[in-house]
């Protein structure tokens, strides 16, 4: 493949000596096209019991995870949610807590699961 060839047709066919340096995506696309759940190691679980339906959650995440039905919360898209933790961080009423994504819900459901230390540099202003 030259250099000056753009024809990304067969992409799923070259070796990595192929690809471009600097390859960019040149179709666009919208996150609810992809499937990019698989990216977290931490997930957030939601007790639909403390919840309060104030949806502080809904404004803040990022990728527009927190599930509403008639203006309440039924769950998080665990298919689009990157696990970053803004959501639990916005919480008021701890209905929200991170687990680490190999864990069940039984299993981890018991204390706590993440410690201030341990949440992304992100989530922290002062760091």
């Amino acid at each position: 493949m030259s250099s000056n060839n753009w024809d990304v047709s067969d992409y799923e066919n070259w070796t990595p000596e192929e690809f471009p340096v600097g390859m960019c995506a040149l179709a666009g696309g919208k996150a609810v096209e992809y499937i990019t759940g698989s990216w977290r190691s931490m997930r957030p679980l939601w007790d639909k019991d403390k919840c309060t339906n104030c949806l502080i959650c809904w404004v803040n995440c990022p990728d527009s995870s927190i599930k509403l039905q008639d203006g309440q919360m039924v769950g998080i898209d665990l298919d689009h949610c990157k696990g970053c933790g803004v959501c639990v961080t916005e919480c008021r009423f701890e209905a929200l807590r991170l687990l680490p994504e190999h864990c069940d819900e039984v299993k981890c459901s018991e204390g706590p699961v993440l410690d201030e230390a341990a949440q992304p540099s992100t989530m922290n202003p002062e760091v």
